[in-house]
């Protein structure tokens, strides 16, 4: 019988409570509200939101109409008050096919989550979400980078992944699903005097390899919206 890895995921992930820094909020501004030229006044979805560390972002941001969907019920053991009534513990495909889900969602986030999808479900879950978004929607996702060697360690280290992404092959899905792929960013990790000799370490390999790869960083974040075609 093939192993279902979720049974034992509890005792594999960290459940921390969303603390939010100022480091984390450069790192979703530049991850998510700038790229997704994302706005208070927009309704934002977060799929997986785990312990609620990007919800708590959204609070802080002062956007009003957020909301996040896991299927792990204990994240409800560490979410504040203020979040875990925005949270909906519940399957996704029930969760987008409940007619309490309403439409006009501005943006969705999915945040080491895409991954947990094999190639078929993400262009079905990108299909479905399709229904509920408004029409300047834009969905943010990050995901291992396999087109880097640096991306080794996020794929393998969770036995419960179905997919590996390049910049190219996320394309793919997303063409598949309908949509265009706006940007494909590098995640910036650390600061300082790691992050220059990594720029460095990368620049010279750039310049020695016959095919470096498109991006170098371990993860990458991509954007894509809806096609018009």
């Amino acid at each position: 019988m093939e192993e279902d890895f979720y049974t034992t995921y509890p005792d594999f992930r960290a459940y921390d409570p969303p603390v939010i820094k100022s480091k984390h909020v450069k790192q979703f501004d530049y991850e998510f509200w700038k790229p997704a030229n994302c706005r208070t006044d927009c309704r934002v979805l977060e799929i997986g939101c785990g312990t609620g560390l990007f919800l708590a972002y959204l609070e802080r941001k002062g956007v009003s109409d957020f909301a996040g969907i896991d299927a792990d019920e204990k994240v409800l053991t560490v979410l504040p008050d203020s979040l875990k009534a925005r949270v909906t513990i519940q399957d996704i495909w029930a969760y987008l096919g409940s007619e309490e889900l309403q439409g006009g969602i501005d943006r969705v986030a999915l945040f080491d989550v895409f991954e947990h999808f094999s190639p078929h479900e993400g262009v079905r879950l990108l299909t479905t979400l399709k229904e509920k978004l408004a029409p300047d929607a834009r969905i943010v996702m990050r995901v291992p980078n396999m087109s880097s060697p640096w991306g080794l360690q996020y794929q393998y280290h969770d036995l419960t992944h179905k997919a590996a992404y390049t910049p190219g092959s996320l394309q793919q899905v997303a063409l598949a699903a309908g949509y265009d792929v706006l940007a494909a960013l590098p995640q910036r990790r650390r600061r300082g005097v790691r992050r220059g000799l990594e720029n460095t370490v990368n620049w010279i390999l750039d310049h020695t390899l016959t095919e470096p790869p498109p991006i170098w960083s371990a993860n990458f974040i991509a954007v894509l919206s809806p096609a018009a075609r």
